[in-house]
């Protein structure tokens, strides 16, 4: 890995009954769970919640977005939901590995700081994480 590197991801479709199952079990508030009261809100419309789409780029990550090969351990980071994400809005992520940060006291480890960028399919952001991954070195 260097810094510089980019993935891609596959893609993911966020289908209404999904969204409203999500919300119901994780965050159930009215503008994830009914269209008029979702209409009525800042959204003015029907919206995944955040956690929902954290959750489908985790997936989209794990499955063939990046290549760590000891598994994405996080370690933190900072979120933003530029856009809410809609449904029918079909999902991929683009990240770049923005720096490396070896370990003093461990030299088979050290940090990934990865920014992912969650696209829906008109090309805009609805999610941009930067997050810090612990990361071993090859033998």
């Amino acid at each position: 890995m260097s810094v510089g590197m980019r993935f891609s991801s596959g893609t993911y479709l966020m289908d209404e009954a999904g969204i409203k199952a999500f919300a119901a079990q994780f965050d159930p508030q009215p503008f994830h769970l009914d269209e008029a009261a979702a209409q009525a809100s800042v959204f003015q419309g029907l919206a995944a919640s955040g956690w929902h789409t954290a959750a489908v780029a985790m997936r989209l990550l794990v499955t063939g977005g990046m290549p760590f090969a000891s598994g994405a351990v996080g370690l933190g980071g900072e979120i933003e939901w530029p856009r809410p994400t809609r449904p029918g809005d079909v999902l991929r992520v683009e990240s770049e590995i923005i720096e490396i940060l070896p370990s003093r006291s461990k030299p088979n480890q050290g940090i990934v700081r990865v920014r992912s960028t969650v696209l829906n399919q008109k090309n805009e952001p609805v999610q941009i994480f930067t997050a810090k991954i612990l990361a071993f070195k090859r033998p």
